[in-house]
């Protein structure tokens, strides 16, 4: 079987949720219409990855400015109860798509951020949301870290699906529970624009002997609306320069890198690669070695089916 699979590398209408619902819309229908029947979108494209920002914190402290830019954030981060969310819905519905959309995720019981991506099918809607496990550094601050649950796999009419964003990746273990599942296409957003990132997309497709979709945004500074500019003045221009990619189970690029500019890279993958390249190296097969290593995700939900 044969997927086209776009990888939105662009910036947000930052904080400002229904101007980043109104830009996916339009990119989705630009994109759809080329053919693709999977787009991707970057960490936290939804409302913006607030790249810079400290939000009043420091040790034994914080600010109240802080607190009313995280309110700010909260109030135009997205919950998967909302109607935001049956827009979103509706956008893979009407342009018969499949989205994995980053977003910053609003919670329904409490009143904490996660940092989040949505798997959405144009038949049957939200299929599964996978929250980042383990923020890194600061973002530690907005972001709670979700638990085994979070780590969601989807079989779709366009191959399994799975997926872990940005520093999660290096996580192996987490990898593992991805591989366990029989993942085909490992989705990967992320904010991390170093060349490095891209051998580690190749890493991970040369490991699960999958196709690895990279997704980042591509930013400046002169992005951020006049608002916030003050909060990044140290920082230089180029913020995030990109570096979407597209990896196949051989680990070569076979779309991407992108760097320096907002765009979209496209491929069209052939998905019997993955059970071919298993032949040589099946890291939960036949190079699993179960008789030395025990591998346990503690709470990992089965796989999650769409119907056919």
């Amino acid at each position: 079987m044969k997927v086209k699979v776009g990888v939105i590398q662009d910036s947000p209408v930052f904080f400002d949720l229904q101007g980043t619902l109104d830009k996916l819309e339009h990119l989705v229908l630009k994109y759809a219409q080329q053919g693709c029947e999977l787009l991707v979108f970057p960490e936290s494209f939804i409302p913006g990855y607030p790249r810079g920002f400290d939000f009043g914190a420091r040790i034994g402290s914080r600010s109240a400015e802080g607190k009313d830019l995280y309110a700010i954030y909260h109030a135009n981060s997205l919950s998967i109860e909302s109607a935001e969310m049956r827009r979103l819905i509706s956008i893979a519905s009407n342009n018969r798509v499949y989205l994995v959309v980053g977003f910053t995720e609003k919670s329904e019981t409490n009143g904490s951020l996660y940092c989040s991506m949505a798997y959405i099918s144009p038949t049957e809607g939200l299929l599964a949301v996978h929250r980042k496990i383990k923020p890194t550094g600061t973002e530690r601050v907005i972001w709670a870290e979700a638990d085994g649950k979070s780590l969601v796999t989807v079989e779709t009419k366009i191959g399994k699906m799975g997926g872990l964003i940005c520093w999660e990746n290096y996580m192996p273990m987490a990898r593992m529970a991805m591989y366990q599942k029989g993942i085909e296409l490992y989705i990967a957003p992320t904010a991390d624009s170093r060349h490095t990132w891209t051998t580690t997309m190749q890493q991970i497709a040369l490991e699960g002997r999958c196709f690895v979709i990279g997704c980042n945004q591509y930013f400046t500074k002169t992005m951020y609306p006049n608002t916030y500019k003050n909060l990044v003045q140290h920082l230089p221009e180029d913020l995030c320069p990109g570096g979407s990619v597209i990896v196949n189970p051989a680990g070569d690029c076979v779309a991407g890198p992108l760097f320096g500019e907002s765009g979209v890279i496209t491929a069209e993958l052939d998905l019997s690669e993955v059970i071919k390249a298993k032949m040589e190296f099946d890291v939960v097969g036949h190079y699993a070695r179960n008789d030395i290593f025990k591998f346990d995700a503690l709470g990992q939900p089965a796989i999650i089916k769409e119907r056919k």
